[in-house]
């Protein structure tokens, strides 16, 4: 698995296998999936992943911090 961020156009790329994309399909606002040509997910990309991801990773990182310090 690979993750790649283009943070010109703030776009979150994770590769969970390598292969030719068949079909690419928008599961939920700015989150879409690529599949291969078995159907399985190669890779999932998340536009505008500061406003998508970043304020839950911090969150994440906050609670986590709580928890080892605790």
């Amino acid at each position: 698995m690979k993750v790649r961020y283009d943070p010109e156009a703030d776009i979150l790329y994770i590769l969970i296998k390598e292969g030719e994309v068949e079909d690419t399909v928008e599961v939920d606002e700015d989150v879409f999936l690529e599949y291969g040509v078995n159907k399985e997910i190669i890779g999932i990309e998340i536009w505008q992943a500061r406003k998508n991801i970043l304020p839950q990773l911090i969150e994440y990182l906050k609670d986590l911090k709580q928890t080892i310090s605790v």
